[in-house]
């Protein structure tokens, strides 16, 4: 198969969370442990650092990354999801993996997926993994793809552990609290591990301190400890906590492993994060007159802050291009969004995509008003026929919103 074949094949045969939802979500860790033993054991041969949380381990994790090849190492970077392409999600020093990898990974294993039902998350780390041992990186940042105690990362033994925040999402396989999903998130924390928390509540510091606890495991807790960070090409108001998160993190690196990273590394890596990574949709500009900004923010936690900097911005006429998915809690997330804006109501072109006309009846009850189109690129399209350059264009509520964007050029 070539290598769109074999995406395809990857995509379609097997559970895949991003299109599907819950009919890909495995409760336990034995298929990637019968995996990894297969593939003999190639997460056992990297030292890694372990990111999980609601909001930001992305972006938190394409800054430990900048930062690291900064200070001159091989750096492996597993993300995900996608936006465009599946090899964004395994990255050395911001090269994304080649399509002749994939496929003959994919080639060489299959009988074995098939044989015993490998959901698609799952092949993808045991691709990750095997990939950063054959290139011997020095280090790889692995990000959680969802929750922690379950998700397929999770057979790692990292350096260091890291959680961004806690915030409600996916409640349908991390639970309704926050002290529920904190459990699961906190999931990630290993015997005699240090963790870093990058913000915490009433409701979930306790569940950490429980969990280092019984492992033996220190804890600290970013936002107490680093009162200074430092800019970043990552603009978006949220990235602030991100930041101390990861100043945290080298300061525990440096202190406790073999890695020394230093002062001019981490400015330098924090400012050039997309350089560096190749990380696209975090508050990026697609374009100015009128200024165009889409996010990948896509729950309540994360709208709030994003919403927030856009009341920040100077404009006439407000345009929110809007789209999610359906399994979103709409009635925590409608709220937020501003009255006085015209939508724009597209579906995401992915199974699991919400309607587009029961975005607007339920955006309408909310007092949100606009019309629904055919796709985001419709949508996109619309609201800059219909903008003058003193206005302000959104573009969010869904990563593959975002997805479907021109996020390389301005447009």
């Amino acid at each position: 198969m070539n290598y769109q074949e074999t995406t395809n094949w990857m995509f379609n045969q097997l559970p895949m969370y991003q299109l599907q939802g819950a009919s890909a979500y495995k409760k336990d860790l034995t298929n990637v442990n019968l995996l990894a033993d297969h593939l003999d054991n190639p997460h056992k041969k990297i030292k890694c650092v372990h990111v999980a949380g609601t909001n930001g381990k992305g972006s938190t994790s394409h800054m430990l990354a900048s930062i690291l090849q900064e200070a001159g190492y091989k750096v492996g970077l597993y993300t995900s999801p996608h936006l465009k392409d599946f090899r964004e999600r395994i990255k050395i020093n911001g090269t994304e993996i080649s399509e002749d990898f994939v496929c003959e990974f994919v080639a060489q294993h299959k009988s074995f997926f098939e044989a015993n039902d490998m959901s698609f998350f799952e092949m993808s780390v045991g691709l990750a993994f095997d990939y950063f041992a054959k290139e011997k990186v020095d280090i790889a940042i692995i990000e959680v793809g969802l929750g922690g105690r379950l998700d397929a990362t999770n057979i790692i033994t990292p350096l260091v552990s890291v959680i961004t925040n806690i915030g409600i999402d996916h409640v349908q396989f991390l639970g309704n609290t926050l002290e529920l999903i904190a459990a699961e998130k906190a999931g990630i924390i290993k015997p005699k591990i240090p963790v870093i928390i990058g913000e915490y509540t009433p409701e979930t510091k306790p569940v950490f301190l429980a969990k280092a606890t019984a492992n033996k495991a220190e804890i600290y807790f970013a936002s107490e400890l680093v009162s200074e960070t430092f800019p970043s090409d990552l603009i978006g108001d949220y990235q602030e906590h991100n930041k101390k998160t990861v100043v945290q993190t080298f300061k525990i690196l440096n202190e406790q492993t073999d890695f020394k990273v230093s002062l001019e590394n981490i400015k330098s890596g924090l400012l050039h994060v997309v350089k560096n990574t190749g990380l696209l949709g975090r508050w990026q500009q697609l374009g100015e007159n009128p200024k165009v900004i889409c996010d990948t923010a896509h729950n309540k936690n994360g709208l709030e802050i994003v919403l927030n900097q856009i009341q920040k911005e100077t404009f006439i006429n407000l345009h929110i291009v809007l789209g999610v998915v359906n399994d979103k809690e709409l009635d925590e997330v409608l709220p937020l969004f501003p009255k006085n804006a015209t939508y724009y109501f597209c579906r995401p072109n992915i199974p699991r995509g919400l309607d587009a006309d029961q975005l607007q009846e339920k955006a309408f009850s909310f007092s949100l008003k606009g019309n629904t189109y055919d796709s985001v690129t419709e949508a996109y399209t619309e609201s800059k026929n219909n903008s003058t350059k003193e206005d302000f264009i959104y573009i969010g509520g869904s990563t593959f919103v975002v997805a479907e964007l021109p996020l390389n050029k301005e447009s």
